[in-house]
């Protein structure tokens, strides 16, 4: 179960659990222990924690009717504590310094790359050094799982924008399906955004779109402008604040253009021109020059009759916001791109398939949710720790697929379970069923002078979630008949 507790107390840990139930006739608590762990860690290492994991991967999907249409690629980093000298294995992942997405950029780190399907199962994990590239990494993955599960060539290989560079584009070619975001950087995404485009609603009426082409890469593909109504008064909120912002510094910014001299009433205009010129939502509500004269030399006081005098010029100018500029600019907020080399999907399927993604972000949420406490890592070997990154995804591939088998079952039995509100529902979270169970425990009775072994605090809506799990899981409560 999960008891929200460091998983690092062996044989502590398992001193509150029904091992021998769970494990075997004749373990015990003791047998579960530090150097049986380690002993462990290193095995998988020497095996290879990828190859392992895309074993079972094969395994599970023989097994099951996943259905995979779609993969999800992302990646996460995990940091960790202590100093780490380098691996002693000549393979070993790197525990160094990176760009954190957890904002912990004081510690070191390694970062962990997972493929899921559209449920959110994973079905290829890999550990890489800590300042690893996403663009190289996400790429990797898609190969070797492309290579190592045989899959349909009708699947979708999804990804965000640190994918879409030229190299990934042209690697993955035309018989490879794939969508992706396109990065706001790129020249042609930017133009595109800020174009004036008929866009027309989608099957989700909060989303506009605007389908066209490109062959970005030398690979032809079909591009689609989206415009989100729930991301565009997110970033119009932050957008008024910094457009505030920026118009208290322009004002004082032109306060001290104001005081620098100029030759000549010329240099006086150009230099106004181009400083306004950075300001794209600004303009001058007046701009003049103004002649001043000052003595040749900077001594105090007034001038002197006769004494020689130089003409310089001021700019003397206000500005105001330039409000068509700026609701254009508004109107356009909350675009972005999505590509696909398959051209004829049609910009629904697209918006759809790629919102997907939050499947392996979740995956992440759910290694780092301190109700689990999966990513808590306390090893001091990097091959050890990288052993122990496969085993992470494998709680959650397990995780996954019994939330996916209790909808599945849900669904066609049409059973249901309260959820929260104690309202039925047949979409429960896994984490949801794991909190029912906790209060179930092994208890032992005593029953005219003779020990029995019992399943304690099972209840109508428990047995039910246990029997839609199937006979495997049945056993283990001792409801086999």
């Amino acid at each position: 179960g999960y008891v929200g507790q460091r998983l690092y107390l062996f044989p502590e840990f398992y001193e509150k659990l029904p091992v021998e139930r769970l494990l075997g006739e004749g373990v015990t608590a003791a047998d579960v222990n530090d150097d049986g762990l380690g002993r462990t860690l290193d095995a998988i290492y020497a095996y290879g924690p990828t190859e392992l994991f895309n074993e079972i991967a094969l395994k599970v999907m023989s097994q099951l009717d996943l259905g995979v249409q779609r993969l999800h690629a992302d990646t996460t980093s995990f940091s960790v504590q202590g100093d780490y000298e380098g691996p002693s294995g000549r393979n070993a992942i790197e525990i160094t310094l990176g760009h954190s997405k957890d904002g912990r950029m004081d510690l070191k780190q390694f970062v962990l790359g997972l493929v899921t399907n559209q449920d959110g199962i994973p079905l290829f994990a890999k550990a890489h050094s800590g300042n690893a590239s996403d663009k190289n990494t996400i790429m990797e993955s898609f190969l070797k799982i492309k290579n190592g599960l045989h899959l349909d060539d009708a699947a979708y290989y999804i990804a965000d924008s640190a994918v879409y560079s030229e190299k990934n584009i042209r690697q993955l070619g035309t018989e490879t399906l794939w969508i992706t975001r396109v990065p706001a950087t790129l020249n042609e995404c930017k133009q595109l955004i800020d174009s004036d485009l008929d866009m027309v609603e989608c099957f989700d009426p909060r989303y506009k779109c605007f389908s066209t082409s490109s062959n970005y890469g030398d690979i032809l593909q079909k591009w689609v402008v989206y415009q989100s109504e729930p991301m565009q008064a997110r970033m119009e909120k932050t957008f008024e604040k910094r457009l505030e912002k920026e118009d208290r510094q322009a004002g004082k910014d032109l306060a001290k253009l104001g005081r620098r001299e100029f030759a000549c009433e010329a240099d006086a205009i150009k230099e106004a021109e181009l400083w306004i010129a950075k300001l794209p939502l600004h303009r001058f509500k007046d701009l003049s020059v103004k002649s001043v004269f000052k003595k040749a030399e900077k001594k105090r006081g007034r001038p002197k009759n006769g004494e020689k005098l130089i003409e310089v010029h001021l700019i003397e100018a206000e500005i105001e916001l330039d409000y068509d500029k700026v609701l254009k600019k508004k109107s356009k907020l909350g675009r972005f791109i999505l590509a696909s080399n398959d051209l004829n999907i049609d910009p629904d399927t697209i918006l759809s398939y790629y919102k997907g993604q939050q499947k392996v972000e979740r995956g992440f949420r759910f290694l780092k949710d301190k109700s689990f406490r999966v990513a808590e890592v306390y090893l001091k070997k990097e091959e050890r720790i990288e052993a122990l990154a496969m085993i992470m995804v494998l709680t959650l591939m397990i995780y996954s697929i019994a939330e996916w088998l209790i909808r599945k079952r849900m669904r066609e039995t049409g059973e249901t379970v309260p959820n929260q509100l104690k309202k039925p529902t047949q979409k429960p979270t896994f984490k949801w069923i794991a909190f029912l169970f906790m209060g179930v425990a092994e208890v032992t009775v005593w029953i005219k002078g003779e020990t029995h072994l019992r399943i304690a605090n099972l209840n109508d809506n428990l047995i039910k979630i246990i029997r839609l799990l199937g006979r495997d899981c049945e056993k283990y409560y001792g409801l086999e008949g």
